[in-house]
């Protein structure tokens, strides 16, 4: 059995073994050809810098090792040959990387080099040893829970961790996947060293991974939003227009860049001479149709030294909850993809179908690959009626930190929404919005900590954000943000310019909301939406006179412009037919026809109607008019 089982990769047999053919072929350099088109590869020169960008950063690896243990009086022939070396991870480790991609690095090191040595002595060297003017926005967040620098060096985004192991020695030739490597690390560390191993087993699970490099970026591409305005060159104006389904975030209960590329590697195994543009289609239709919560798994789960938690729901209950198993294959292994909720699930199936719908019709000639990356239609045709979750700072600091927190628990929200009968999906858009509103005056600032746009500053353009990107919002989102420095100033929220004009930093986040096919009057959600905020205001970094939170419903057609892209425009409002009496509807036939309505007893307070929310939450759950 051992002998046959060597023969593939996965935990079951190939479902098909076939040579493409001819047709296959031409799909595939279809689909190539078309990622070209929308700016998914970089240029060589960036690739060149990049390369270069990581030499720079393993000798200056090495040279703080040594500079650490120097000042430790450690021996010279000890520091001689201590070492250390930076593994990569994420996009650029699995080479799916695009123009703007950052590079997630993991610095190593030997185990008499620890945390704080890190961020005291690494930034220094960084500064000394890069080329003048090459490192612009280096943030050291050591209080994160996997602590990071975040920088950009030589025009490269770099985010960089760090792992301590409990070796004397790291040399340049140490594969991370040895699991006795893990002996002796705590949480944070194996937190750290995690993405690589990952990475590596991933890719080491895969036939050939020039296909499924090619369909994963495929498939990210599909499942991804883009970014929204402004627009900073060509690659922005396209990812804008051609921007995915917005199936795509790990923080907003959907799944990540790992667990996709997982869900691709299962389908290379069971597909493992095909084409790319084969392995897309076989992935629409093999995952829209998963058994879950089967998991997707790409390898047995192995045991191993450690005494920590492995996945596994016959032992654990919580895992028995998991509604789409996705289970990383290092150990130890665990679900990537906890934080889908019930909505979630039907919104990824629903995409699923409608990709392989189209893919299908794409290899009879009936449709192109650009038609599989058209812009998702949330806010064009999703749902009549929507939440927005607005949070808001009187600094931009502060606001990093506390979007971060309040979009960390946005699916929390989702969670309790559809437990309620009456919804049938709680559908959260996986990027929040950034605003930047001045106001002069105490009702102006109200009115834009209740949600209006009237204040908006029209020289700053709404930008568009992924939760926990920056590390300061992962800061808020994992509750360590009391450890996060904040300057005096950004904590007065009442700083003026000369003119007696002050700053607020918003940040919004949509909830669309699908009625269940039931005649429903009039929808309460008051109760699910304050002790959703109740829950925010716990935050350890939470201020009263800094922090604030809105929780607000909207008819589509009120949507806020910005939210549109440029050749989309906002639903129009409903006609109402008037009735005269001689054509009355009979009263029952009336009853029938009735709209479904979303609203609640406590919060019929109407918004000014340029604020984009019919009907308002305040922070105590009050109904208030905002003016």
């Amino acid at each position: 059995m051992a002998a046959i089982a060597s023969r593939y990769k996965g935990v079951t047999p190939p479902i098909s073994t076939t040579l493409p053919t001819a047709a296959e072929l031409k799909a595939n350099d279809d689909l190539i050809e078309e990622l070209k088109n929308q700016n998914n590869f970089e240029g060589t020169e960036v690739t060149e810098r990049r390369k270069k960008t990581l030499q720079l950063l393993q000798k200056i690896t090495l040279e703080f090792v040594k500079v650490v243990l120097t000042k430790k009086n450690k021996p010279q022939s000890f520091i001689n040959a201590a070492g250390g070396k930076i593994f990569t991870f994420g996009s650029y480790r699995l080479g799916v990387y695009g123009p703007g991609s950052d590079i997630d690095t993991l610095v190593v090191v030997p185990k008499d080099v620890y945390r704080e040595d890190f961020f005291e002595h690494f930034p220094p060297l960084l500064e000394k040893m890069a080329p003048p003017g090459a490192i612009v926005e280096m943030t050291p967040v050591p209080d994160a829970f996997v602590p990071i620098i975040t920088l950009e060096l030589s025009g490269i985004e770099i985010d960089l961790i760090f792992a301590r192991l409990a070796v004397s020695s790291v040399p340049l030739n140490l594969d991370l996947r040895d699991n006795n490597l893990l002996r002796g690390l705590d949480e944070r560390e194996l937190r750290s060293v995690n993405g690589t191993r990952v990475t590596d087993e991933l890719l080491d699970l895969v036939p050939q991974p020039k296909t499924f490099r090619t369909a994963l970026r495929a498939v990210k591409l599909w499942a991804q939003s883009g970014s929204h305005y402004p627009y900073h060159g060509y690659y922005d104006m396209l990812t804008a227009l051609f921007s995915g389904r917005a199936v795509y975030g790990n923080m907003m209960a959907f799944p990540g860049g790992v667990a996709w590329a997982m869900l691709v590697a299962r389908v290379c195994q069971l597909y493992p001479q095909a084409t790319g543009s084969v392995i897309v289609g076989k992935f629409f239709r093999i995952m829209s149709k998963w058994a879950w919560p089967q998991p997707v798994v790409l390898k047995e789960i192995e045991s191993g030294p450690l005494q920590v938690r492995i996945w596994n729901p016959k032992i654990y209950p919580g895992d028995r909850y998991h509604l789409m198993p996705i289970i990383t294959p290092a150990y130890p292994s665990m679900c990537a993809t906890h934080n889908i909720t019930l909505s979630t699930k039907k919104i990824i199936t629903r995409e699923l179908e409608r990709g392989g719908d189209i893919v299908d019709k794409i290899f009879t000639h009936q449709l192109e690959w650009k038609d599989l990356f058209s812009r998702h239609t949330f806010f064009t045709q999703g749902y009549k009626y929507y939440l927005g979750i607005n949070s808001a700072s009187s600094s931009k600091e502060a606001q990093l930190l506390w979007q971060g927190c309040v979009g960390s628990k946005v699916r929390h929200l989702v969670g309790q929404l559809e437990s309620d009968e009456l919804i049938d999906i709680a559908h959260p858009f996986n990027k929040g919005f950034d605003r930047v509103h001045r106001v002069s005056n105490q009702d102006e600032r109200t009115a834009v900590l209740s949600g209006s746009l009237q204040y908006q500053a029209t020289d700053v353009a709404t930008e568009t954000t992924d939760v926990g990107k920056d590390p300061k919002q992962l800061a808020g989102a994992e509750d360590s943000s009391e450890n996060v420095a904040i300057s005096n100033d950004n904590k007065n929220n009442n700083v003026i310019d000369g003119d007696g004009v002050s700053t607020i930093y918003t940040t919004t986040y949509y909830i669309g909301i699908e009625l269940a096919q039931v005649q429903v009057k009039k929808l309460d959600i008051s109760r699910e939406s304050k002790g959703w905020m109740e829950s925010c205001y716990q935050w350890a970094g939470y201020q009263e006179d800094v922090n604030f939170l809105t929780v607000a419903h909207t008819r589509n057609y009120d949507l806020p412009a910005d939210v549109f892209g440029p050749d989309e425009a906002r639903p129009s409002r409903p006609i109402k037919k008037r009735t005269s009496k001689n054509n009355a509807v009979p009263k029952n036939e009336a009853s029938a026809n009735k709209k479904r309505k979303i609203g609640s007893s406590e919060t019929e307070g109407v918004a000014a109607q340029q604020n984009g929310f019919k009907r308002q939450l305040s922070e105590n759950g009050v109904p208030v008019n905002s003016s």
